[in-house]
């Protein structure tokens, strides 16, 4: 995807979000392309939304007011996927990141998918797994913390300490599988788009890993094979 031309729109649960997160929330989205719409939705009138206040002036995001009419009822849903299909149909975008937690918006990502524009979601890890799998990608927002260097020989950093939980090698493995040429080596960055298309929510990350190249160099039946192109290295992995 070109960043120059690759236009997100950016539409914020503000009752399904964290305001904390929402640098690493823009950083995210700018890995697939350019946040050219950024909105998010709540009722402005609750002190529910006042954590939002500073932080969408430092980001450029627009609030859009949703009053909620009855009591216990979440109208931000409904007044996020009303404007979502009105940029869709305006056609200036090629991607959207619904930024929930809520499985609310399963049926609006097919939507977007349906019209073959990108759609990734960002929420937490308790978001349905219907949701989830609804998106091209899906990020969780505790990948988007600070996390532990992990040294690819070891798995452990200065601290000794290591990855939370062990990557699925079973999915792993049939990406690699997928992705490999006559020659039984491929790019990490090919493994790494096949890996979402199985599972839109795998993340290096979730593992302790800081990106795919570190994961696989931690993994005993894979080797890294540094690839230079151009002053620039894109690594390839095979088996040992």
């Amino acid at each position: 995807m070109n960043n120059n031309i690759f236009n997100i729109a950016v539409l914020i649960d503000g009752d399904n979000a964290q305001p904390k997160l929402i640098k690493e929330i823009l950083e995210e989205v700018s890995k697939y392309g350019k946040a050219t719409i950024r909105r998010i939705y709540g009722d402005w009138t609750t002190q529910q939304m006042n954590s939002w206040k500073e932080t969408i002036n430092q980001h450029s995001i627009s609030p859009i007011q949703k009053f909620a009419y009855t009591t216990g009822k979440n109208s931000t849903d409904s007044s996020l996927i009303i404007d979502a299909m009105d940029i869709l149909h305006g056609k200036n975008i090629e991607g959207f990141c619904i930024v929930s937690s809520d499985s609310d918006y399963t049926g609006l990502a097919k939507r977007i998918r349906e019209e073959g524009l990108f759609v990734m979601g960002i929420g937490e890890k308790k978001t349905p797994n219907a949701f989830v799998q609804s998106c091209e990608i899906f990020t969780y927002c505790e990948n988007l913390n600070p996390i532990i260097e992990i040294q690819p020989t070891t798995g452990r950093d200065n601290k000794s300490k290591t990855p939370k939980n062990k990557p699925n090698t079973s999915v792993i493995d049939k990406a690699f599988n997928i992705s490999i040429n006559e020659e039984d080596e491929t790019y990490i960055s090919t493994v790494g788009t096949n890996l979402r298309k199985i599972d839109p929510s795998f993340d290096p990350r979730s593992f302790g890993y800081k990106n795919l190249t570190q994961m696989f160099e931690g993994l005993p039946k894979y080797k890294v094979i540094k690839n230079m192109v151009n002053g620039l290295n894109h690594p390839m992995v095979k088996l040992k």
